[in-house]
C-alpha cells in the first residue's frame, strides 16, 4: 500500500481520506485535514530528523519548523500526491542546513530499542546497543550529504529520483553517496557480521 493509498479516519463516524485528498481539502483551508497530514507524517520525519541531527531537540525544531512552512506554502504545492516529497525534501534540506551551522557533535541518539530476539538475553541485547552506537559512530564519520542519501534510502525506503529532489542533485550523484555511504558503513560494522 503506497501513502497517497494509506487512509485512517478523521474521527468517529467520518470517512476515511487519503492523502492527497487531505492535502487538497487543507489547502482549502480545513485545518482538521491539515492536523491529519501532520499526525500521519510527523514520525516519519522526526526519525528522519533525529538520525541526521544526532539531536531530539533540534529534530522537533526542525519538523515543527517544516510542518509550519507547508501549512504556509500549502498553495505552492502543484500536485496534492507530492506532499510527502516535498515533506521529506524540506525535511532533509533543513537538516542539512542545521548540520552545516554547527560543528559535528559526537553524542547521536538513535532509537535503541531492543530487537524481539534479545529480550531476556542480556548479552544479546548489550551485543545489540553495541551495533547501535557503532552504527551511530559510522554515521556520524559520513558528510552530511551521504548521512541524507543514506538514511532516506535505506531507513525511508525513498527511491533514487525522490532523494535527488529532496537534496537538489542529480541521481547520479545520489547513487555515488549512497555507494560511498555504504561502503564506509560496510568497513565499520564488518566486526559485527
Amino acid at each position: 500500500m503506497t501513502t497517497s493509498e494509506r487512509t485512517e479516519p478523521l474521527a468517529a463516524g467520518e470517512t476515511v481520506l487519503d492523502d492527497a485528498t487531505l492535502v487538497a481539502r487543507a489547502r482549502d483551508g480545513e485545518i482538521r485535514a491539515y492536523e491529519q497530514l501532520v499526525l500521519r507524517f510527523q514520525g516519519p520525519m522526526y526519525r528522519l530528523a533525529l538520525r541526521m541531527l544526532g539531536n531530539k531537540g533540534d529534530a522537533e525544531d526542525v519538523v515543527q519548523e517544516v510542518f509550519l512552512v507547508a501549512w504556509r506554502r500549502l498553495d505552492q504545492l502543484q500536485e496534492d500526491a507530492a506532499f510527502v516529497g516535498w515533506l521529506y525534501r524540506m525535511t532533509t534540506n533543513r537538516c542539512l542546513n542545521v548540520i552545516r551551522a554547527r560543528k559535528p557533535v559526537a553524542d547521536v541518539e538513535l532509537d535503541q530499542q531492543e530487537s524481539a530476539g534479545s529480550a531476556g538475553r542480556p548479552d544479546r541485547a548489550a551485543e545489540t546497543s553495541a551495533q547501535m552506537t557503532a552504527l551511530t559512530g559510522a554515521l556520524d564519520q559520513l558528510t552530511a550529504e551521504q548521512r541524507a542519501c543514506w538514511l532516506l534510502r535505506e531507513v525511508h525506503g525513498r527511491s533514487y529520483e525522490e532523494i535527488a529532489k529532496a537534496i537538489g542533485a542529480t541521481t547520479t550523484a545520489v547513487r555515488g553517496r549512497i555507494a560511498r555511504a555504504r561502503a564506509q558503513l560496510a568497513e565499520v560494522m564488518a566486526p559485527w557480521r
